[in-house]
């Protein structure tokens, strides 16, 4: 058994943030025991984890002269001991520093976001607001069924490998950005809007309030904080009440192009689309499809080296057999249209 001990090891945390500080009893039963007495000298409070290691080292490194194998043995045992609390402490440290709350707009939103920006995958799923959908459970569409008509554009199966159709919740996408279909104050509204925030929590409104709102086709970028995406682009869609002319659709396709550019200027290289302006803004979906796909299709023609997916996200039945029928009009597949020649 080991003759040397820690009798206490007792650890706290400075109001500064830095260090635990440990300390070695002198009621040890080896109290007379050079090695034991060096390293208790060694363990005296200092400013942080990493030179309290080093204090140890060189103390008990002091009577490595005079030490038989048995001190010798226990001098490595006691080394051990300290420098492992002394890791141990520094990362106690960093995860205190790294603690965020999402759940308050007490809270400071550009600590949070730097901070959620910064961790590890692992570390932010715990501090996810909300069930997540990891991008590998996402599959890339495959075109199944008939060809609706002669395709747009030439098949290129290198893009169609980067495009996918999934009907379902937006919030649960662990991707890099999901597009946010906002109002022009970007402080939260009905439908997707709504979701979105509510996801997020309420450092998103917080953010938001600093952009000074959106004009119709622009995007703006912020954190996602309890999403687990990495960051929202917010984009404000035309209304479309009526007859579409010329500038809704215009409008429309800013939308998906300056959402897809934010994206790619922020390193964002997987995004996923609602239906932008189909809702109460009145665009009608089977009209919004051709926008969104048309222009999706000629930005990945020119930036398909800089994104890796692209989702579109429907939540009504009838959005996705929209898209079903249409993505093979922008997105042809080389082994369907020889299959059906």
């Amino acid at each position: 058994m080991m003759a040397f001990k820690m009798s206490k090891l007792a650890r706290r945390f400075q109001g500064s943030g830095r260090c635990a500080v440990f300390s070695l009893g002198a009621a040890s039963p080896s109290a007379a025991d050079p090695v034991c007495a060096a390293a208790r000298r060694a363990c005296n409070p200092v400013s942080t984890p990493g030179r309290w290691g080093v204090n140890v080292a060189r103390r008990l490194g002091a009577v490595h002269g005079a030490a038989s194998p048995r001190q010798r043995r226990l001098r490595f045992a006691a080394t051990a001991a300290v420098v492992a609390a002394s890791l141990h402490a520094g990362g106690l440290v960093a995860m205190s520093d790294r603690a965020v709350s999402l759940d308050s707009d007490a809270g400071d939103w550009q600590r949070a976001k730097k901070t959620l920006l910064t961790s590890s995958q692992q570390e932010r799923r715990k501090m996810y607001r909300t069930d997540f959908l990891s991008l590998e459970q996402i599959p890339v569409w495959t075109h199944s069924g008939d060809l609706a008509g002669q395709p747009h554009y030439k098949d290129n199966d290198a893009l169609s490998q980067k495009i996918s159709l999934y009907r379902g919740d937006i919030t649960k996408l662990e991707i890099d950005a999901i597009v946010n279909a906002a109002n022009s104050s970007l402080l939260g509204g009905g439908g997707v809007d709504g979701a979105i925030h509510r996801g997020a929590g309420p450092l998103l409104k917080k953010e938001c309030s600093t952009l000074g709102g959106c004009e119709t086709g622009e995007a703006k970028i912020t954190g996602a904080y309890g999403l687990p995406a990495k960051y929202v682009i917010h984009t404000v869609g035309p209304i479309a009440h009526g007859p579409v002319r010329e500038k809704e659709r215009k409008d429309l396709r800013d939308c998906y192009y300056n959402s897809l550019k934010t994206a790619v200027e922020n390193q964002c290289r997987t995004v996923a689309f609602p239906c932008v302006s189909t809702g109460v803004y009145g665009y009608p979906p089977e009209q919004a499809v051709d926008v969104a796909l048309s222009t999706v299709r000629e930005y990945l023609d020119e930036h398909h080296a800089q994104l890796d997916r692209i989702i579109f996200c429907v939540f009504l039945k009838s959005d996705e057999e929209l898209y079903k029928k249409n993505l093979p009009l922008y997105f042809p597949q080389s082994e369907f249209l020889l299959n059906h020649a």
